[in-house]
């Protein structure tokens, strides 16, 4: 089945540019001016992802993402078109999965929408079978074929990095990660910076904080990161 698109963008020629390279790699688009009809459209359509413009008028990207954060974990792909990182950093930040900078490249719009989806194919495909697979360190668990994090018995909702980040620690408790190791990781299209990879995992730790773990990722100066104690 076609996976579903929302392409959010109130640049008539930036959704038609987006349509057509997604289109063509046999995906389903549908479109939306602006934040607030976007959370309108992702109940009608129920999209596989959202491609999200941040600045839009009457609700932008940043802010459409933190109310669909609220009750859902639905892919974000952030466009923006500033030159600077604050507003990429900040989409990462409150719940976006990745980022492509105007003026963009069709190709590397696609090759990122296919990671993402990608990684969703996965878990769909580890929730299919029998079996359940769980890595446990401390009271963190994370459930790889429900796709389910916990820290002791409370639930802790993780965007798709997020989960994969930690099941990358969690395989190897004792390793220390440079950024570039996890840039290198098949969680990520080109072009992932540092900046990127420390948003992930401030995420990911303030998530684990507000349910009452401190130590679940810790950092090593000057080299990287590694799993905490978890206690």
């Amino acid at each position: 089945m076609a996976k579903k698109i929302l392409v959010v963008d109130d640049d008539a020629h930036i959704r038609e540019v987006i349509r057509f390279a997604l289109e063509n790699a046999g995906m389903d688009v549908f479109e939306a001016v602006n934040g607030r009809e976007a959370l309108e459209a992702i109940g009608r359509v129920q999209p596989n992802l959202v491609i999200l413009d941040i600045i839009m008028p009457e609700m932008d990207g940043l802010e459409a993402c933190r109310e669909l954060r609220k009750t859902s974990e639905l892919p974000v792909l952030f466009l923006t078109s500033r030159d600077d990182e604050i507003d990429r950093i900040i989409g990462l930040e409150i719940g976006g999965d990745d980022y492509v900078t105007k003026p963009f490249s069709p190709r590397e719009l696609v090759a990122r929408v296919n990671v993402i989806l990608k990684r969703l194919w996965k878990v769909e495909q580890l929730q299919s079978g029998n079996a359940r697979r769980t890595l446990i360190h401390g009271r963190v668990s994370l459930d790889l074929d429900g796709h389910q994090a916990r820290w002791g018995e409370q639930a802790v909702v993780l965007t798709a990095t997020e989960f994969g980040l930690l099941e990358i620690l969690l395989r190897q408790p004792g390793r220390v990660y440079t950024r570039d190791d996890l840039i290198d990781s098949p969680l990520f299209a080109d072009a992932v910076t540092d900046r990127t990879i420390d948003s992930h995992i401030r995420r990911l730790r303030g998530k684990f904080a507000e349910a009452g773990g401190q130590s679940v990722v810790e950092t090593v100066h000057g080299v990287g990161y590694k799993l905490g104690t978890c206690q």
